[in-house]
């Protein structure tokens, strides 16, 4: 008797936690985050940015319908994508072109690459697709978004990983992508990076917003403490979500949507970023 109730208990245990697991990885929470300044104008008073980081050919299909509906929802004037669009463990670019397809007619859309694209040698045949499918690749390059008679400035960088064979550290791989991007700093200027561990190099460079993911939230959220680990980052990482601030610039920290080495997240849902910006 004593042997069934322990199978019993057992057996309920697991069940609770696969469910548990399934909520945490399949149901969709949005963030929605305001980002206040003196160079944002009137004219782009309310503007709506929707960000995706980290979709890694989510096989989901629930948490990729929930996901495309809302962003309709949300009602963006432009849609992000801060890396990692793809997975380089399984990868399938149809899943990613099939997600981007759905979104492509709600608001334009920008990307940027991840680590995982560069580790692909089909990442052209990607960048390809994703251009037939009407997106822009920021790969080093300035976007200059009007609004009447006022301008804002969308900036992209292609992940350090790109080239990893120059021996030169991430910080320093990132400073040389940017020297050559002419663009005016008494603009309200945001930055498209998928690495938010190099906050320092962005803040020096006189970035007002710098949208970031490849921390997946730390993967394990621990209540009072954050994440407990993420790439690039080890342990008890100090940039896996939400918003943080350096000096002048502010950095978004999405915690993605899908999985890569480690399957599954706790605490820690997929996260549809949703950014105001506000006249101050």
């Amino acid at each position: 008797m004593k042997t069934k109730i322990i199978i019993l208990i057992s057996i309920t245990l697991l069940l609770v936690l696969s469910l548990y697991l399934h909520y945490e990885n399949n149901y969709l929470q949005v963030s929605i985050y305001t980002i206040e300044s003196n160079k944002i104008t009137t004219a782009f008073d309310g503007f709506k940015i929707a960000q995706i980081s980290d979709f890694h050919n989510t096989e989901s299909q629930k948490l990729t319908n929930d996901l495309v509906k809302e962003i309709k929802n949300s009602k963006p004037d432009i849609i992000v994508l801060t890396g990692d669009l793809i997975d380089s463990y399984k990868l399938n670019i149809n899943t990613a072109i099939s997600f981007v397809k759905k979104i492509n007619n709600i608001a334009p859309v920008y990307y940027v690459t991840g680590n995982h694209e560069a580790r692909i040698e089909s990442y052209e045949e990607l960048k390809d697709k994703l251009e037939e499918n009407k997106v822009i690749i920021l790969d080093g390059k300035l976007e200059i978004i009007k609004k009447d008679n006022s301008e804002i400035n969308l900036i992209g960088i292609d992940d350090p990983n790109f080239n990893f064979n120059t021996y030169r550290d991430d910080s320093t791989i990132i400073q040389d992508s940017l020297i050559p991007i002419q663009y005016d700093k008494n603009k309200f200027n945001i930055l498209l990076s998928h690495r938010p561990e190099l906050i320092e190099t962005y803040a020096k460079n006189n970035f007002d917003l710098v949208l970031s993911g490849h921390a997946h939230g730390g993967q394990i959220r621990i209540p009072f403490i954050g994440g407990l680990i993420a790439p690039n980052q080890g342990l008890f990482p100090k940039y896996t979500s939400g918003i943080y601030e350096m000096d002048n610039t502010k950095m978004i920290v999405s915690r993605g949507i899908g999985n890569s080495i480690l399957p599954f997240r706790v605490n820690n849902r997929p996260e549809l970023v949703v950014i105001k910006l506000k006249n101050k």
